[in-house]
Protein backbone atom coordinates (compact mmCIF):
# COMPACT_ATOMS: atom_id res chain seq x y z
CA UNK A 1 0.00 0.00 0.00
CA UNK A 2 2.87 2.18 -0.56
CA UNK A 3 0.92 3.99 -3.44
CA UNK A 4 -1.76 5.41 -0.49
CA UNK A 5 1.02 6.41 1.21
CA UNK A 6 2.40 8.08 -1.61
CA UNK A 7 -1.01 9.34 -3.16
CA UNK A 8 -2.13 10.90 0.50
CA UNK A 9 1.47 12.97 0.41
CA UNK A 10 1.26 13.88 -2.82
CA UNK A 11 -2.56 15.55 -2.65
CA UNK A 12 -1.12 17.39 0.98
CA UNK A 13 1.62 18.51 -0.47
CA UNK A 14 -0.60 19.92 -3.53
CA UNK A 15 -2.82 21.51 -1.03
CA UNK A 16 -0.31 23.19 0.58
CA UNK A 17 0.94 24.20 -2.71
CA UNK A 18 -2.28 25.72 -3.70
CA UNK A 19 -2.27 27.68 -0.24
CA UNK A 20 1.39 28.93 -0.79
CA UNK A 21 -0.06 30.30 -3.92
CA UNK A 22 -3.10 31.74 -2.32
CA UNK A 23 -0.57 33.76 0.12
CA UNK A 24 1.37 34.94 -2.78
CA UNK A 25 -1.59 36.84 -4.76
CA UNK A 26 -2.80 38.02 -1.23
CA UNK A 27 0.39 39.33 -0.07
CA UNK A 28 2.82 40.10 -3.43
CA UNK A 29 -0.06 41.06 -5.55
CA UNK A 30 -2.22 42.92 -2.73
CA UNK A 31 -5.45 40.49 -3.54
CA UNK A 32 -7.29 40.86 -1.22
CA UNK A 33 -9.41 37.23 0.32
CA UNK A 34 -13.16 37.50 0.42
CA UNK A 35 -15.21 34.87 2.78
CA UNK A 36 -15.50 32.17 -0.01
CA UNK A 37 -11.73 32.35 -0.53
CA UNK A 38 -10.97 32.16 2.97
CA UNK A 39 -13.61 28.72 3.07
CA UNK A 40 -12.01 27.27 0.15
CA UNK A 41 -8.38 27.84 2.09
CA UNK A 42 -10.25 25.93 5.38
CA UNK A 43 -11.20 23.26 2.99
CA UNK A 44 -7.56 22.66 1.26
CA UNK A 45 -6.37 22.75 4.84
CA UNK A 46 -8.73 20.35 5.87
CA UNK A 47 -7.85 18.01 2.85
CA UNK A 48 -3.83 18.48 3.79
CA UNK A 49 -4.55 17.35 6.89
CA UNK A 50 -6.72 14.29 6.32
CA UNK A 51 -4.04 13.10 3.66
CA UNK A 52 -0.93 13.80 5.70
CA UNK A 53 -2.56 11.30 9.10
CA UNK A 54 -3.85 8.89 6.36
CA UNK A 55 0.05 8.63 4.95
CA UNK A 56 0.83 7.82 8.14
CA UNK A 57 -1.35 5.08 9.34
CA UNK A 58 -2.26 2.00 8.79
CA UNK A 59 -2.90 0.68 5.01
CA UNK A 60 -6.32 -0.79 5.77
CA UNK A 61 -7.44 2.72 6.72
CA UNK A 62 -7.01 4.09 3.34
CA UNK A 63 -9.95 3.98 2.04
CA UNK A 64 -11.90 5.97 4.88
CA UNK A 65 -8.88 8.64 4.20
CA UNK A 66 -9.69 8.98 0.82
CA UNK A 67 -13.53 8.87 1.37
CA UNK A 68 -13.11 11.52 3.78
CA UNK A 69 -10.72 13.50 1.58
CA UNK A 70 -13.14 13.20 -1.81
CA UNK A 71 -16.14 14.74 1.03
CA UNK A 72 -13.81 17.31 1.52
CA UNK A 73 -12.89 17.82 -2.19
CA UNK A 74 -16.94 18.05 -3.13
CA UNK A 75 -17.39 20.74 -0.08
CA UNK A 76 -14.67 22.61 -1.96
CA UNK A 77 -16.44 21.95 -5.86
CA UNK A 78 -19.45 23.39 -3.91
CA UNK A 79 -17.96 26.36 -2.65
CA UNK A 80 -16.27 27.53 -5.62
CA UNK A 81 -18.99 26.89 -7.69
CA UNK A 82 -21.32 29.56 -5.77
CA UNK A 83 -18.17 31.38 -5.89
CA UNK A 84 -18.38 31.22 -9.35
CA UNK A 85 -22.28 31.82 -8.98
CA UNK A 86 -21.40 35.09 -7.00
CA UNK A 87 -19.16 36.60 -9.56
CA UNK A 88 -21.56 35.94 -12.31
CA UNK A 89 -24.37 37.83 -10.32
CA UNK A 90 -22.90 41.00 -9.21
CA UNK A 91 -26.14 42.01 -7.36
CA UNK A 92 -25.00 39.19 -5.19
CA UNK A 93 -21.89 40.14 -2.79
CA UNK A 94 -20.03 37.56 -0.10
CA UNK A 95 -18.08 40.69 1.32
CA UNK A 96 -19.03 42.72 4.68
CA UNK A 97 -22.19 40.29 5.75
CA UNK A 98 -22.66 37.91 8.55
CA UNK A 99 -20.18 35.32 6.78
CA UNK A 100 -17.34 37.30 6.71
CA UNK A 101 -18.06 38.38 10.44
CA UNK A 102 -18.12 34.74 11.39
CA UNK A 103 -15.35 33.73 9.88
CA UNK A 104 -13.15 36.28 11.28
CA UNK A 105 -14.06 35.27 14.54
CA UNK A 106 -13.09 32.02 14.36
CA UNK A 107 -10.12 31.44 16.77
CA UNK A 108 -7.41 30.22 13.46
CA UNK A 109 -8.20 33.47 11.85
CA UNK A 110 -6.90 35.36 14.48
CA UNK A 111 -3.91 32.90 14.88
CA UNK A 112 -3.22 33.60 11.39
CA UNK A 113 -4.97 36.42 10.18
CA UNK A 114 -2.75 36.31 7.31
CA UNK A 115 -4.16 32.87 5.87
CA UNK A 116 -7.49 33.19 7.52
CA UNK A 117 -9.08 36.87 7.96
CA UNK A 118 -11.59 37.94 5.31
CA UNK A 119 -11.19 41.08 4.08
CA UNK A 120 -11.80 41.13 0.15
CA UNK A 121 -14.77 41.42 -1.85
CA UNK A 122 -16.11 38.62 -4.69
CA UNK A 123 -16.08 41.13 -7.19
CA UNK A 124 -12.03 41.13 -8.66
CA UNK A 125 -11.83 37.96 -10.90
CA UNK A 126 -7.97 38.32 -11.44
CA UNK A 127 -7.99 36.06 -14.29
CA UNK A 128 -4.55 33.83 -14.65
CA UNK A 129 -4.09 31.67 -17.80
CA UNK A 130 -7.91 33.04 -18.56
CA UNK A 131 -9.48 31.53 -15.69
CA UNK A 132 -10.29 33.12 -12.14
CA UNK A 133 -9.46 32.26 -8.64
CA UNK A 134 -12.47 30.40 -8.10
CA UNK A 135 -12.45 28.17 -11.61
CA UNK A 136 -9.03 27.20 -10.22
CA UNK A 137 -9.87 26.58 -6.86
CA UNK A 138 -12.77 24.10 -8.90
CA UNK A 139 -10.68 22.56 -11.19
CA UNK A 140 -8.31 21.56 -8.47
CA UNK A 141 -10.77 20.36 -6.06
CA UNK A 142 -12.09 18.40 -8.76
CA UNK A 143 -8.50 16.81 -9.28
CA UNK A 144 -8.18 15.90 -5.61
CA UNK A 145 -11.75 14.41 -5.57
CA UNK A 146 -10.73 12.55 -8.28
CA UNK A 147 -7.52 11.29 -7.62
CA UNK A 148 -8.63 10.09 -4.32
CA UNK A 149 -12.07 8.75 -5.53
CA UNK A 150 -10.14 6.59 -7.72
CA UNK A 151 -8.49 5.50 -4.44
CA UNK A 152 -11.67 4.91 -2.46
CA UNK A 153 -12.76 2.34 -5.36
CA UNK A 154 -9.65 0.70 -6.20
CA UNK A 155 -9.53 -2.87 -4.75
CA UNK A 156 -7.03 -4.03 -2.38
Amino acid sequence: MKSSKSLFLSVALLCIALLGAALYLQIVEEMMPCPLCIIQRYIFVAIAIICIIFAFLPPGSAKLGAGLGVLAALGGIATAGWHLWVQAHPGTSCGIDPLETSLNTIPTANLFPTLFKADGLCANPYPFLGLSIPQWSLIWFAIIAILLARRVFKRA
